[in-house]
């Protein structure tokens, strides 16, 4: 199996995220990271999927999303021609000790710390998958407290985009 991002357009109404979602339940595929949220055209949302399936079966996945009404248009995100983020929180135990340490941590990663309290420190990291999973395997002999991460965020490399103008359409102010 391997893992795939998929940009998935659909129109902001009640409902659409339940059923994309249960597509994929009723198949039996875990979706490892969903993020959803507003793109440039205000009637249109985005949901970025991260899935672990075989090329063959996200085919027949992909043709069973188009075939939901709500669905605009759906792209398969590669790795290296697309740029993909995820933001993490994570609270650390943080004694007098250990604070420094942390702190060199932190500004290693080009994370920065948003709280601080006398025993923990949260910070704020914000980066590709590999770079957040290595920041939590230095941190993780300080002692995690607290630990939430969003989902895949991503966007294709370059000028062009995937809102082309059969989604603006739909946009009555344009």
């Amino acid at each position: 199996m391997s893992r795939h991002t998929l940009s998935v357009l659909v129109e902001d109404k009640p409902g659409v995220l339940a059923r994309v979602a249960s597509l994929f339940s009723r198949r039996g595929f875990n979706i490892e990271s969903l993020a959803v949220g507003p793109t440039e055209v205000p009637e249109v949302s985005r949901m970025t999927i991260v899935v672990n399936v075989e090329g063959a079966i996200l085919e027949q996945v992909t043709k069973q999303l188009n075939k939901l009404i709500n669905v605009l248009k759906i792209v398969e995100l590669d790795k290296d021609a697309s740029v993909q983020r995820e933001i993490m929180l994570v609270k650390v135990k943080a004694d007098l000790e250990s604070r420094s340490h942390i702190l060199e941590t932190v500004q290693l990663f080009r994370a920065k710390v948003v709280d601080v309290a006398t025993d923990a420190v949260t910070i704020e990291a914000t980066g590709a998958h590999d770079k957040l999973d290595a920041l939590l395997r230095v941190l993780e002999p300080f002692g995690i407290k607290e630990l939430v991460k969003s989902g895949l965020v991503a966007v294709g490399r370059g000028p062009r985009s995937i809102t082309d103008r059969s989604v603006r359409s739909l946009d009555r102010s344009a």
